[in-house]
C-alpha cells in the first residue's frame, strides 16, 4: 500500500504543471478516491488538494526568485487566471508577495515532496469486529462544527448542552437497536487540520419516528469495522481515531467508505470506555 502511495506522490510531480486527477492518484494508489482522499489526509496530516497546492506555490516561488519570466507567465504555468489570484495564494503561503519577494529576495516557504514509509512500533494492539448492517434511522439533532484535534471541542460541548437532559433523556429513551444508546456521529468533514468543518449529530438508534423537535437521519445498508478503547478521556477517543486510519487501515484490506462514523462513550470520570463505528468496503 505504501509504494502505492509513493507512485501516486510521483505522478503529482510528473502532472503539476497541469492538472492533478485524484481519480488518477488513486487509482495508482489501488484504492477508491475517497479512502484515497481520507488515507492521505490522515498520514500528511493536510487534505491532498492542500498538498498540491503547496507543492504548486513551492515551485512557483522558485521561479519568483529567479527573475526569469513575468509574474503574469509564472502565475498562468502554475495555474492561476490573474496577477491578483496568484499574490492571494502566495502570500498566505510565503506570507509575502510574490513583486516584494521578487524585488526584496525574500526567505520563502516550502513544501517538500512527500515519501511514506511505515513505523512498526508493535507496542499496541487493536479490537475491531466487522458488522454486516441493514439500513437504519437515527433520531436526534444535528449541527456543523470545527474539527478539534486535543481536547474537550467546545463547539460540541456548547451544542449538546443546548439541546438540554430532559431532550437527551427522551432520546435516549428511544433507542431500539444497534450500536445501542446515545451516539456522536460525525460526517462530511471537509479534511484534517485543526478547524476543518464537519457535520455533528447527536442521536440514538431507532425504528421509531422522530418527535417534532427532532431530526432523522437515514443511514444506508453496509459494511461497518467496530473498534474499542480504553483509557483517558478525551484523548484515547482522538488518538482511536488517528491510529485507524494510520495503522489499522494500511495493515488489512479494508477500505474506509462515505458514510457517518458513530461514536459510543461511557464515561468515569476521567476515563472512557469508546466503540467506534466506522463504515468499511473490502
Amino acid at each position: 500500500m505504501l509504494e502505492r502511495l509513493n507512485e501516486a506522490m510521483a505522478r503529482i510531480e510528473d502532472d503539476l504543471e497541469g492538472e492533478v486527477d485524484v481519480r488518477v492518484l488513486a487509482r495508482i494508489a489501488g484504492t477508491s478516491e475517497y479512502h484515497f482522499r481520507r488515507m492521505f489526509s490522515a498520514l500528511a496530516g493536510i487534505p491532498i488538494s492542500e498538498y498540491v497546492r503547496r507543492r504548486k506555490l513551492t515551485k512557483a516561488a522558485s521561479e519568483v526568485l529567479s527573475g526569469q519570466g513575468s509574474l503574469l507567465d509564472i502565475a498562468v504555468r502554475w495555474g492561476y487566471g490573474s496577477n491578483e489570484a496568484f499574490a492571494r495564494a502566495f502570500r498566505a503561503m510565503h506570507g509575502v508577495g510574490p513583486q516584494e519577494a521578487r524585488q526584496d529576495k525574500k526567505a520563502l516557504r516550502s513544501q517538500q515532496i512527500l515519501t511514506f514509509r511505515l513505523t512498526i512500533e508493535g507496542s499496541t494492539s487493536m479490537e475491531y469486529r466487522v458488522v454486516e448492517k441493514d439500513a437504519f434511522r437515527v433520531v436526534g439533532r444535528g449541527t456543523r462544527v470545527p474539527l478539534v484535534h486535543v481536547g474537550m471541542n467546545p463547539a460540541i460541548v456548547e451544542f449538546v448542552k443546548g439541546i438540554g437532559m430532559p431532550t437527551l433523556e427522551r432520546m435516549k429513551a428511544l433507542s431500539d437497536g444497534e450500536p445501542a444508546g446515545m451516539l456522536a456521529l460525525t460526517f462530511n468533514q471537509e479534511g484534517v487540520e485543526e478547524g476543518s468543518m464537519l457535520d455533528y449529530f447527536q442521536g440514538v438508534v431507532t425504528s421509531q419516528a422522530a418527535p417534532e423537535d427532532m431530526e432523522t437521519l437515514e443511514v444506508a445498508k453496509g459494511t461497518w469495522a467496530v473498534f474499542t478503547a480504553e483509557g483517558p478521556y478525551p484523548e484515547t477517543i482522538q488518538y482511536m481515531w488517528r491510529d485507524i486510519y494510520t495503522q489499522w487501515f494500511p495493515s488489512n484490506s479494508y477500505e474506509s467508505a462515505e458514510g457517518p462514523q458513530m461514536l459510543r462513550t461511557q464515561i468515569d470520570g476521567d476515563q472512557a470506555k469508546a466503540e467506534l463505528w466506522i463504515p468499511v468496503t473490502s
